[in-house]
C-alpha cells in the first residue's frame, strides 16, 4: 500500500518512527515560519508539521499550495507534540513531514467538509460523495456494517442459512404498487422489482431448509417520507416446524444482541400487547412505551350534562400529561390548533387542571361542576400539577388525533429521549381489514397469514372478527420488524384467495406455483423482516433512514446526483417496444 498506517492510529508511542500517510487534506494553517496540515482519511485526523529551515524547500513550497481536500501522501516522522489536542485521538503527536507529494488536487468543495456543514440536504445530496467523507455521515454507515456483521453473527451461529432469491420475479396485484421492468426478449411482458422475498422463502421453506435468512433489496413504488425510499433493506428471515412463541422469542433474542453489541444496552425481555390494547390505550398498533399517557375513556363519565360535544360523541377520552398544568393559554391553544390540522381533523380540544388544593379547573366549567370534575379526576388517576386533556368525536377520528397528541405532549414534555430504547411485541392483529370503496377485504399483512387457529370458525360467518397469527416488533413508535406464521396447507390458502376477492383462475394465475408446491409435503412455517435502514436510523438515534443509506433517493424518489429516473434512447424504447407517447 502507498500508506505505512492510517491517519487515526497513531500515539504517542510511535514517537520516532518513520511512516507514510496518504489522505485528504482537511485544512492548514500557515503561521510563516511554521505550517501545519490537517490529514484526514476515515479512520481520523493526523497533524502533519513543517518548518523553515528544517523541511527541505521544496516540500514546504508544496505544503503552501496545497487547497482542501488535496489527495496527498506525506513521509516523516512522529513527534510528540508541544501543544496536545486531547479532542483528538492523535492529538499527542504530529508528523514533521521530510516529503510531500500531492497525488490529485481538489476543486474548492461547494461546502464544508465537516461535522457542522453549511451544506443544505440538497446540495449534500448532489455531492453525495463528498458528503460521504464528512464524519457524522461515515459513522452511520459504520454503524450500519457492524449492524449487518452481527445480524449475521447472531443468525449463523443458530444455524439460518443466508440464500439469495431472484430481483426478477413475477408482479402481483396485492401489497404497494411495483416498480416494473420490461422484457426485451419477451415483448409486452414484464418483470417487477421484490416488494419482498415472501414466496421465494416460503418455497425454501417447502424444499426443507429451515431456516433461512437473507439481508436483501426490495423495491416499492408508492409516495415517500423521510422513513421511506423506493428502494430499502430487509433482514428477511423464515423458519419451518416453529410455533409463533418459538419466532417471537428468536428474534427477541436477535434484538437483545443488536443493543448489546453494537449500542451496548442490555434489553429485558419484550413485553407484549395485544392489537386491541394498542389501539384503545395508545391510539394505533405501534405504541412508544417510553411513556405512560394512556388514553382514558371518559365516555360514559362524562355524557348527561347538556354538553352537545360530549352527549353527541362516539368516544371521549383523556390523557394525563403529568405536571402540566402550568400550560399557559397560549400553549393550549397551539395544541388545539394541533389537533385541528386537516390530517388530524379534531373540532376542538377540552382541558383541565388539577390545582395544588386538589380541586379541578377546566374549560368546560359551564357544564361541569366539582363533583363531576372530580370524577375525571379519579378516572384519570390526577394529582395537583396534572394537565388533562380531552377530544372527542367519531372513535376511530378521535383515536388517531389523540394518538398524535399523546406523541406531541411526550417530545413537548422530554419523555421521548432517544437514547431511551422501549421495544415490545404488538400480537393478534386483525387477519383482514375492509375496504369500503372497493367492497372486499383486504389482507392487513399479505394473504399468506395464518389465522389463529382458534378463529378458523369465523372464515364463512364473520371473517372480520378472524386475528392473524401475526406480530410485529415495535421500538419507541416505530414499527422494526413483522411477520406470522404462514398458511402451509392448500386448501386453506385457496378460501383465503376467495376472501379476498381472487377467482380460482387468478389465484392460480397469480400463485399457482405456491398453490402447487403446497401439494409436495409444506412443513408449518413462519418468518419476519426487519426494515434494516429504519432498526439502524432508531439505534443511530436519527428520524431519517436516508442517513444510513450510502446513496439515497431524494423525497420525490429521485437519485439527484446521477439524475436518475431519466429518458431513455428511442432506440432502446423500440428494442423494448415501448411507446412513451401512448
Amino acid at each position: 500500500m502507498l500508506r505505512t498506517h492510517t491517519c487515526g492510529e497513531l500515539r504517542i508511542e510511535n514517537a520516532g518512527q518513520e511512516v507514510v500517510l496518504t489522505g485528504w487534506v482537511q485544512r492548514s494553517r500557515d503561521k510563516g515560519g511554521m505550517l501545519w496540515i490537517d490529514l484526514r482519511d476515515r479512520y481520523g485526523i493526523t497533524q502533519l508539521s513543517l518548518e523553515e529551515g528544517v523541511t527541505a524547500p521544496e516540500v514546504l513550497v508544496a505544503g503552501r499550495e496545497l487547497g482542501r481536500e488535496y489527495v496527498v501522501k506525506a513521509t516523516g516522522t512522529v513527534i510528540e507534540r508541544e501543544s496536545k489536542n486531547d479532542k483528538m485521538a492523535t492529538g499527542a503527536i504530529e508528523i514533521r513531514v521530510s516529503n510531500l507529494e500531492i497525488l490529485n488536487a481538489a476543486k474548492l468543495p461547494p461546502f464544508l467538509i465537516e461535522d457542522e456543514t453549511d451544506g443544505g440536504d440538497d446540495l449534500r445530496m448532489k455531492y453525495r460523495y463528498l458528503d460521504l467523507r464528512r464524519n457524522p455521515v461515515r459513522k452511520n454507515l459504520e454503524l450500519r456494517h457492524r449492524m449487518m456483521q452481527q445480524t449475521r453473527a447472531y443468525l449463523d451461529s443458530r444455524n439460518f442459512i443466508e440464500v439469495e432469491t431472484p430481483v426478477l420475479i413475477k408482479s402481483t396485484p396485492e401489497g404497494a404498487r411495483d416498480f416494473v421492468v420490461p422484457s426485451r426478449m419477451n415483448p409486452g411482458e414484464f418483470y417487477a422489482l421484490p416488494q419482498s422475498p415472501q414466496t421465494f422463502k416460503q418455497l425454501l421453506m417447502v424444499s426443507g431448509f429451515d431456516k433461512y435468512f437473507q439481508i436483501v433489496k426490495c423495491f416499492r413504488d408508492e409516495d415517500l417520507r423521510a422513513d421511506r425510499q423506493p428502494e430499502f433493506t430487509q433482514i428477511d428471515c423464515e423458519l419451518s416446524f416453529v410455533t409463533q412463541e418459538d419466532i417471537l422469542n428468536t428474534f427477541e433474542g436477535l434484538a437483545k444482541h443488536l443493543f448489546k453489541t453494537v449500542r451496548g444496552v442490555e434489553i429485558d425481555t419484550l413485553p407484549r400487547m395485544t392489537y386491541a390494547d394498542a389501539m384503545k390505550y395508545y391510539g394505533n398498533d405501534k405504541p412508544d412505551t417510553r411513556f405512560e399517557m394512556k388514553f382514558v375513556e371518559l365516555t360514559e363519565v362524562v355524557k348527561g350534562k347538556d354538553f352537545k360535544v360530549f352527549d353527541e360523541a362516539e368516544l371521549v377520552v383523556a390523557i394525563n400529561a403529568k405536571g402540566a398544568a402550568s400550560y399557559t393559554r397560549k400553549q393550549l391553544d397551539e395544541l388545539t390548533e394541533f389537533v385541528k390540522r386537516p390530517q388530524l381533523g379534531a373540532t376542538g380540544l377540552i382541558y383541565a387542571r388539577v390545582e395544588t388544593d386538589g380541586s379541578v379547573k377546566s374549560s368546560v366549567d359551564k357544564f361541569y361542576n366539582q363533583e363531576e370534575l372530580t370524577k375525571w379526576k379519579a378516572a384519570l388517576q390526577g394529582e395537583p400539577g396534572d394537565l388533562f386533556l380531552v377530544l372527542a368525536g367519531p372513535a376511530d377520528k378521535t383515536r388517531k388525533a389523540m394518538s398524535e397528541l399523546r406523541l406531541e405532549m411526550g417530545t413537548k414534555l422530554g419523555l421521548r429521549d432517544k437514547n431511551v430504547f422501549s421495544p415490545l411485541w404488538v400480537v393478534d392483529f386483525p387477519l383482514l381489514e375492509w375496504n369500503e370503496d372497493a367492497r372486499r377485504f383486504f389482507a392487513m399483512h399479505h394473504p399468506f397469514t395464518s389465522p389463529k387457529p382458534e378463529d378458523m370458525h369465523l372464515i364463512e360467518t364473520d371473517p372480520g372478527a378472524i386475528r392473524a397469527n401475526a406480530y410485529d416488533m415495535v421500538i419507541n413508535g416505530v414499527e422494526v420488524g413483522g411477520g406470522s406464521i404462514r398458511i402451509h396447507d392448500r386448501e386453506l390458502q385457496s378460501r383465503m384467495f376467495k376472501l379476498l376477492g381472487f377467482s380460482e383462475e387468478e389465484a392460480q394465475n397469480q400463485f399457482g406455483f405456491l398453490l402447487n408446491a403446497f401439494e409436495y409435503g409444506a412443513p408449518p412455517h413462519g418468518g419476519i423482516a426487519f426494515g434494516f435502514d429504519r432498526l439502524c436510523s432508531l439505534f443511530g438515534g436519527s428520524e431519517s433512514i436516508r442517513d444510513y443509506i450510502a446513496f439515497p433517493k431524494n423525497n420525490a424518489g429521485r437519485d439527484v446526483m446521477i439524475d436518475a429516473p431519466s429518458a431513455i434512447a428511442q432506440e432502446q424504447l423500440d428494442e423494448l417496444q415501448i411507446d412513451v407517447k401512448a
